[in-house]
């Protein structure tokens, strides 16, 4: 009896091997087709960061102290947008916290992964970078050369395409800066509310979708002139327009400066180490 249940159960469990194994048949590539993944990954995000001090060393060193990165916290930015309802749509909301943050990644039926940032709301992202002094130290002197660096301004687009075609990280953004002040002590040079917005924006007539600068580049790994391997950023298209309130010498004011329709194109450096 118990050689009979025996093999009772071995050909019970051949019958399911064998059912498992015919079941088991590779898929056609028209059947691979319609395999689809997930829509992708989508990451609300707010955040504020302060470094103490960045130190870069070679045989001297290159120190940044102080450095604050975070929300811009003003409601009074580009004060051109007059309209009290457009205004309290785009800047009625602010905090010291980089917000209004949603990150999109994808990875597309080629391999490129796909990098999208855009603001939660129609609300541009608005943004603060703020330091202490930037010096160069030495083993037996150092140099101030900035303090008091300040910059306030939004984001409306970051795109950033990772291509397995060419092996290339292709950079696309939309930026505006409200006001930047900076304090340049080794020459005695200060600039005063300087800001940079996009070639096509018009302060009579401002609209948010012109409101930022464009920026396009390309970063890799290229060649140096010699052929070794280096660090390749290929700036494609840089378009704004850019002012500075005050240009200060020794402290004093020598006027203003702007630049209309500035349009830099076609640039491109390697970077490696000596």
């Amino acid at each position: 009896m118990k050689s009979l249940k025996k093999s009772v159960l071995v050909l019970a469990i051949s019958s399911l091997s064998f059912a498992a194994s015919a079941e088991l048949k590779p898929l056609e590539d028209s059947h691979m087709g319609n395999i689809t993944g997930q829509a992708g990954v989508t990451i609300e995000l707010e955040t504020q960061v302060n470094i103490g001090e960045f130190l870069y060393t070679d045989e001297g060193s290159l120190s940044v102290k102080d450095i604050f990165i975070g929300g811009a916290n003003r409601t009074d930015m580009f004060a051109e947008f007059t309209d009290p309802t457009i205004r309290n749509f785009l800047f009625a909301e602010s905090s010291d916290l980089i917000d209004n943050i949603k990150v999109e990644i994808d990875i597309a039926d080629d391999g490129d992964a796909l990098i999208n940032v855009f603001p939660l709301v129609a609300a541009p992202i608005d943004f603060a970078v703020r330091t202490g002094e930037w010096s160069l130290q030495g083993h037996t002197d150092s140099t101030v050369l900035a303090n008091n660096f300040s910059m306030d301004g939004v984001v409306t687009e970051l795109k950033i395409r990772v291509d397995t075609a060419t092996d290339e990280m292709n950079v696309q953004t939309l930026f505006a800066i409200d006001d930047l002040d900076v304090d340049i002590d080794f020459l005695a040079l200060g600039i005063r509310d300087m800001r940079v917005t996009g070639a096509d924006f018009d302060p009579n007539n401002p609209i948010i979708t012109k409101l930022g600068a464009k920026v396009d580049m390309d970063i890799y790994h290229g060649a140096r002139g010699n052929g070794d391997s280096a660090l390749a950023i290929d700036l494609k298209t840089f378009e704004a327009d850019m002012s500075i309130g005050q240009v200060l010498v020794g402290g004093t004011s020598i006027g203003s400066v702007a630049l209309d329709n500035l349009s830099v194109q076609n640039t491109a450096m390697r970077i490696y180490g000596h």
